[in-house]
């Protein structure tokens, strides 16, 4: 054999990073993979098996969630601006993006499940800074618990954003349950880098059709179309094309992809007034004290005006706050010309404006700003189908606000299944086609009867099995759509063993290199502090929510190892409390790194430091799926949860060597 390299040599399979180390699929990439199979098992999900989060949704105080999100539209928080001192815009596009994902070819994606909060879909470019649309939302989340889901509080804020604008929805329902894992069986395109050209998936991209199914959205990394243009290059006639069948592959016709269109930007604006250049990574690239926040604007400095997401700049309408007709009376009022964002990006502005028209700035009212138009909503005044809709829409606001209302009802609820699972005060009483709703079926006949006549019909059993297959295979489950008393068990019968009895060589390999339960690592090494502890997880047979649990209660417990502080996120040191979960989620600290693996928790108003930390403390929060357990253990209700389950995970690990105990 040849030399080895030794420095910084570290004996853990590395699995935590899936960049050090090939997959199975690499080596054997025409291997068959059973994954879709396995998805979403039950070791992936905090909740107890006995968790049914359709009868616990039944018991929220739905008058006082929705009057808090009201509230939460207009309550500034200093860590993140809102554009005209209201987060509408931003809850629209969160729930819009969630919901957007929906393609009627396979039934997958939709707001359903709440994936937005995992990668892909949390870093796709298209989602920039809707990470802090969700981080907004979680003192509603952490307040109300176990019984409202992410899935539903998404398309909840879109619907409250609308009201809040003035604007009347159609309904909606609760009782989208979230997952605990990515997705992984959603295909969403094979290109291997982030908008790359269109032309990878279309045979011929000037022909939409032609796109590869059941792929909907024209980009790796967009919801629906390139508000630039076909590829970034505008020319709305084409993009119309696009548009047509993206909105199609989503289950919508030309009207209400019109309605859509003009609904969802006569509210809100783009951002893009700065270098783009300049931002941060997305959340799933982004190191530790980011906490899964993403893009970060290192010229933000606190106002809306400097925000930069899709780099267009401007809002489509003159009050861009109250939802009105000002959308059509812009867009067909004036002509327009292509110019450059200050970001770079292509958009359409006004001609000769007249400055009463202008919307103010976002962060000073004293400033007027021209409005834009994107590729795509320069498609609705070119193509002569929009156009003609569009036209109908002005003659009769009414209709326009009815057709909105219910296309934004069907783009959020599409993916709920049948109408018999909507929970919640506003279902809306009417009947949709697009809900399915076939009436129950005649229970009153006499079977035997029935079977008989069958069996004497003359068919083959070729011809009944493949009756009754094919009636039943079109089924896709994608369409369904405080103080504790507590007692730790423990087992009696463990032997000591002396020095005769102990084969000192074999045990050297047994010396610990890291403990990240304990926060130490006995020194530097090539691979992260957080990969080791999930090697050293994996070996004790711990799950994702075991690991989290168990540090989280050790951490306040303060076991450290030489007793540092670093973790230790309480002040009620010895006690077995959610304290780790809550100080690690709270949006009122920021984080900031101090050294190599040193990191400090300071308060955002006072500027004092409150806790220090490591990176195996950090990853708890900026993990996207360590940070939705989290999230779990940090909520008002489940003080007693996170008790019951650390008991419940460190009985585990204390008689994971006994295979007497049955």
């Amino acid at each position: 054999m040849g030399d080895q390299q030794t420095t910084g040599k570290c004996p853990v399979m590395h699995g935590g990073n899936t960049q050090q180390q090939a997959d199975v699929t690499s080596w054997w990439p025409e291997s068959l993979k059973l994954d879709i199979l396995h998805q979403h098992d039950r070791k992936t999900n905090p909740m107890g098996e006995d968790f049914d989060y359709r009868e616990q949704v039944k018991q929220l105080d739905y008058e006082a969630l929705e009057k808090d999100m009201h509230e939460l539209m207009t309550n500034g928080q200093e860590w993140w601006p809102a554009d005209w001192g209201h987060y509408g815009g931003l809850m629209i596009r969160l729930a819009w993006h969630a919901a957007g994902t929906y393609r009627v070819a396979d039934g997958r994606g939709g707001a359903g499940t709440g994936n937005q909060r995992f990668a892909p879909l949390n870093s796709f470019p298209d989602n920039g800074n809707l990470d802090k649309a969700r981080r907004l939302l979680w003192p509603l989340k952490k307040k109300y618990g176990n019984k409202v889901s992410w899935a539903d509080l998404f398309i909840l804020a879109g619907n409250v954003a609308y009201e809040s604008f003035g604007f009347k929805t159609f309904g909606f329902s609760y009782g989208r349950e979230d997952i605990w894992h990515p997705e992984t069986d959603i295909y969403w395109g094979a290109e291997k880098e982030w908008l790359a050209p269109s032309d990878e998936r279309y045979e011929d991209v000037d022909k939409p059709d032609t796109m590869e199914n059941p792929l909907a959205a024209v980009q790796m990394g967009l919801i629906y179309v390139n508000p630039e243009g076909v590829n970034g290059v505008p020319d709305p006639q084409k993009t119309a094309e696009q548009v047509r069948v993206t909105f199609a592959r989503m289950a919508m016709n030309d009207e209400e992809t019109a309605a859509l269109t003009a609904g969802g930007h006569t509210v809100g604006k783009t951002h893009g007034n700065g270098d783009a250049e300049a931002l941060g990574p997305e959340p799933e690239g982004a190191d530790v004290h980011e906490q899964g926040l993403g893009w970060h604007n290192p010229h933000l400095d606190g106002k809306a005006t400097n925000a930069v997401t899709s780099g267009i700049e401007g809002a489509w309408t003159t009050n861009p706050t109250q939802f009105d007709m000002g959308y059509f009376e812009l867009l067909f009022g004036y002509e327009w010309e292509l110019k450059k964002s200050p970001a770079g990006a292509w958009q359409w502005e006004p001609i000769d404006i007249k400055e009463e028209h202008r919307p103010v700035d976002t962060t000073d009212p004293s400033v007027r700003r021209n409005p834009i138009m994107t590729d795509a909503d320069m498609a609705m005044k070119v193509d002569p189908k929009y156009r003609a809709i569009c036209e109908k829409f002005m003659a009769d606001p009414d209709y326009f606000k009815d057709c909105f209302a219910r296309a934004w009802f069907k783009l959020t609820h599409r993916d709920m299944g049948p109408k018999s699972r909507y929970i919640g005060p506003d279902v809306p009483a009417e009947d949709l086609i697009w809900q399915d709703p076939v009436p129950q079926g005649e229970t009153n006949y006499i079977e035997e009867v029935v079977k008989e006549k069958i069996a004497n019909a003359g068919l083959s059993i070729h011809e009944l099995v493949s009756t009754a297959w094919d009636s039943a295979r079109t089924y896709r489950g994608s369409d369904m759509r405080a103080g504790f008393d507590v007692h730790v068990p423990f087992h009696k019968g463990r032997g000591d063993a002396s020095d005769d009895m102990t084969d000192i060589d074999s045990f050297e390999p047994l010396e610990p290199l890291a403990d990240g339960f304990r926060n130490w690592q006995k020194k530097d090494y090539l691979v992260k502090p957080e990969e080791m502890l999930l090697d050293r997880a994996q070996l004790m047979g711990l799950t994702a929510p075991e690991m989290t649990v168990l540090l989280g209660g050790m951490r306040v417990l303060g076991t450290n190892y030489g007793g540092t502080s670093h973790g230790v996120f309480t002040d009620r040191v010895g006690q077995l409390t959610n304290d780790f979960f809550v100080n690690l989620t709270d949006m009122a600290n920021r984080w900031e790194a101090t050294g190599k693996n040193a990191y400090n928790i300071v308060d955002r108003k006072s500027g004092n430091t409150k806790f220090t930390a490591t990176r195996v403390d950090l990853v708890f929060g900026s993990n996207s799926i360590l940070r939705s357990y989290a999230e779990v253990y940090a909520q008002d209700d489940n003080q007693e949860k996170f008790v019951k389950d650390f008991v419940k995970a460190w009985t585990k690990v204390m008689n994971a060597d006994r295979f007497d105990i049955a």
